[in-house]
């Protein structure tokens, strides 16, 4: 987890709340260069605690969804990472 050059971009007003602390932490990881959140969305399901996982593999990196409560939220990270690394790096960041 050494230093890096990764950003987080701030195009919304309005994250998950308790996102954006883990997506800073997660930009700090080597090989991760922009994280994007994106849409918001209201979904049936409920989620108590805030969750992080891949969805799809996109052109330089990876969509995630975030979920917490009755909210998910798209999260497009640019990556030379490979899915076990940023899975990895995620699951040390939601512990």
């Amino acid at each position: 987890m050494a230093g890096s050059d990764g950003r987080v971009v701030w195009n919304h007003s309005t994250h998950i709340p308790g996102l954006i602390p883990i997506l800073e932490k997660l930009a700090n990881y080597s090989g991760v260069t922009t994280i994007t959140p994106g849409v918001i969305a209201r979904v049936r399901s409920h989620a108590p605690h805030l969750r992080l996982k891949i969805s799809v593999p996109t052109r330089g990196g990876y969509k995630l969804l975030a979920r917490k409560g009755k909210s998910v939220q798209e999260v497009f990270v640019i990556t030379d990472l490979s899915q076990g690394q940023l899975e990895s790096a995620i699951a040390g960041l939601m512990d």
